[in-house]
């Protein structure tokens, strides 16, 4: 099978899951790791992995299927970085779901889910982990299941969305307690969106690790 992965955010942490899963596969498939539309050619299945850019219906008909992944319970939860706003929302259980791209963003009927539990202690690296983990066994399913999948159309009456986050929503609160924004501070990426305050003017960057001891 001839798959393209289209992923653009070359600063995300899927990045080297992406890597060492195409080291898995390439005794049994063709398989190219692309940063821009532009590099595009045809091939059986295009997966949208943390893709930034539109990708019409013209650039999508070069592939039989057109599927990308997404960390919510379509249709609740459509836009961006749905698995953060739902764990600051004190959610302990994600829902990944493996979708067809269409024009309307996260609309395309679905392919599977499956449900990733999340510890209320796990830091941004073990949320990752767990969610990445999922995400290649659903791209696993896509591919074993190619030719005989039944595809669940969504209901845009239940529908909700998700804003775009920003660095913005990583700052933290001097008045408030390390245990009212213990969950603003283990999904912040430390190295894309750390945590962050400021005090006299200054600018404070604040990381998080587990200590076992």
């Amino acid at each position: 099978m001839k798959i393209s992965i289209l992923h653009t955010s070359n600063n995300h942490p899927i990045k080297p899951w992406l890597l060492n899963w195409i080291d898995t596969q390439k005794n049994l498939h063709e398989i190219d790791l692309v940063d821009t539309k532009e590099n595009l050619v045809e091939g059986d299945i295009l997966f949208l992995i943390s893709c930034s850019e539109f990708i019409s219906k013209k650039e999508r008909d070069k592939f039989k299927k057109t599927l990308l992944i997404h960390a919510s319970d379509l249709p609740k939860g459509r836009g961006w970085s749905p698995h953060i706003w739902e764990i600051l929302n004190g959610a302990e259980q994600i829902v990944i779901s493996l979708l067809e791209a269409e024009d309307k963003i996260d609309s395309g009927d679905i392919w599977k889910k499956v449900k990733v539990n999340i510890s209320k202690n796990a830091l941004y690296d073990e949320i990752n982990r767990d969610i990445f983990i999922a995400e290649l066994k659903l791209m696993e399913f896509a591919i074993s299941n190619f030719n005989n999948v039944i595809v669940q159309k969504q209901s845009n009456i239940d529908s909700t969305y998700w804003p775009k986050r920003t660095s913005k929503e990583s700052e933290l609160n001097l008045n408030k307690t390390i245990n009212e924004q213990f969950d603003i501070i283990r999904v912040s990426d430390p190295n894309r969106f750390p945590a962050f305050f400021y005090k006299n003017g200054k600018k404070f960057i604040l990381k998080i690790e587990v200590n076992d001891e």
